[in-house]
């Protein structure tokens, strides 16, 4: 099943943790999701910006809230690389991480602009 809902960060937390060109990165993020997904999550990003128009990233976080009017908790892995080019984003559901109602869920994600798309399973 593909749904779609937004999202807000709340939280941006950047640190440098190697200097040298091209410089890498850590970033804590909250955000709060809405639509399909409501709820919460926390995620920790690992960033590369070797100049002002790339830059990719790989990130793990965790939801918290409901899908599709089933309460708990997954995990999802997702990354991107920008360039002039443009962009291109992936992501999925760690198999095994959903809690409670959403148990046995699966799939893939993808989260660009404030917006994340799922297609997923509920088991």
């Amino acid at each position: 099943m593909e749904s779609k809902s937004t999202f807000k960060i709340t939280r941006w937390d950047q640190t440098v943790y190697d200097e040298a060109e091209p410089q890498l990165g850590r970033v804590l993020v909250d955000k709060v999701y809405s639509g399909v997904m409501e709820g919460t999550s926390t995620a920790e990003l690992t960033t590369c910006q070797p100049s002002d128009s790339s830059a990719g990233y790989v990130g793990t976080e965790r939801f918290i809230g409901t899908l599709d009017g089933k309460s708990g908790t997954f995990v999802l892995q997702h990354g991107a690389v920008m360039s002039e080019n443009g962009a291109q984003f992936w992501g999925h559901i760690v198999p095994g991480s959903g809690t409670g109602e959403l148990a046995g869920i699966s799939g893939t994600a993808r989260l660009e602009h404030e917006l994340i798309t799922l297609d997923h399973d509920l088991g």
